[in-house]
């Protein structure tokens, strides 16, 4: 296999050991074929080194849950892999990053350096927010622990500052991901003049504790209003990831991907500019209801009319929330 095909491969399974690791072996291969028997020493060591650094099984040991907090949080096991998402280029090279700073987090903060560890996720709906962070919790090997805001924000306007308060405890003692989705609930502007004056102090504490919080994993806020967090909130945050629609390169891949295990009549190819602009949750929908589509036509395979069929159901779903957010 060429050079450049192997260090693709290596990129796109990086932070997946079993994978990673065999596409290592494939290169060290390779070079002892050629007779580059330092560099193929060297790699190999460097293999062994990775291992023996990888994170301890310690991190995925729970500490017990305050009963204070429980009712806020919820655990969810990853069930996704990266073949799962679609990445740009610039995130996936954030990710990879992030990754390996966090497992060589004890070196950084020994030379007197911070650890990223404060994420804001932004982007429309369904481009794959809250799904990343499921999978980078996965790929991490920490738990991944959901914040429950019906809960958190209580009708007691003056408690939801101190379930936050319980909340931010338990992340800072419990390595993992904790996830706030929908965080413009929480962090919206204070210059908004209809505000009521607790929820100003709800931000003011909200900005104090991702202050103060150095998280054992990662705090990810994510939100599809970016527009309405307050100004204050931006620096609080170690890095902004930003997620678009995807483009048409994407777009062919998720295809792809989605219909991999499926019999088809046509090629996918000639579906990818008909599906342009759709974000990745509309996406599934289309795929899964030409699949349903099929079966019940008692078919082994997917039609072009199957497929076009699941997308006029995605145009007149589109169509239909439009004009309800639109207020016509």
């Amino acid at each position: 296999m060429a050079r450049g095909e192997l260090m693709k491969k290596l990129l796109l399974n990086y932070g997946r050991e079993d994978e990673f690791r065999a596409v290592v072996e494939q290169i060290i291969s390779e070079e002892e074929k050629k007779n580059n028997r330092v560099l193929a020493r060297g790699l190999r060591n460097a293999l062994a080194s990775i291992s023996s650094a990888q994170q301890p099984k310690e991190l995925n040991r729970l500490v017990p849950f305050p009963d204070d907090a429980k009712e806020f949080i919820q655990r969810i096991e990853p069930r996704f892999s990266p073949e799962d998402i679609q990445l740009s280029v610039e995130n996936l090279s954030l990710f990879t990053g992030l990754i390996d700073e966090f497992r060589k987090s004890e070196l950084i903060k020994r030379n007197g350096l911070p650890v990223r560890s404060k994420l804001l996720f932004c982007g429309p709906p369904g481009t794959g927010k809250t799904l990343c962070a499921e999978i980078f919790a996965g790929q991490l090997g920490l738990p991944f622990f959901h914040v429950k805001l019906d809960r958190l924000i209580s009708s007691f306007l003056g408690e939801t500052a101190s379930n936050i308060r319980k909340t931010f405890e338990f992340a800072r003692r419990q390595p993992c991901v904790l996830f706030f989705d929908e965080f413009d609930a929480l962090a919206r502007s204070r210059e908004e003049g209809s505000d009521h004056s607790e929820l100003r102090r709800v931000v003011n504490s909200l900005l104090i504790f991702i202050d103060q919080i150095q998280p054992s994993g990662f705090l990810i806020a994510a939100t599809n209003l970016d527009g309405q967090l307050d100004p204050a909130i931006w620096r609080r945050f170690d890095e902004v990831v930003w997620f678009d629609h995807p483009d048409e390169a994407m777009t062919r891949r998720y295809l792809t991907n989605a219909m991999k295990n499926s019999e088809l009549e046509f090629d996918i190819e000639d579906m990818v500019q008909g599906t342009m602009d759709y974000s990745y949750a509309e996406l599934e929908k289309i795929c899964n209801q030409a699949k349903k589509l099929a079966l019940l036509d008692r078919k082994k395979s997917i039609s072009k009319k199957h497929f076009r069929e699941a997308i006029r159901y995605a145009d007149r779903r589109r169509m239909r929330i439009r004009k309800i957010t639109n207020g016509s």
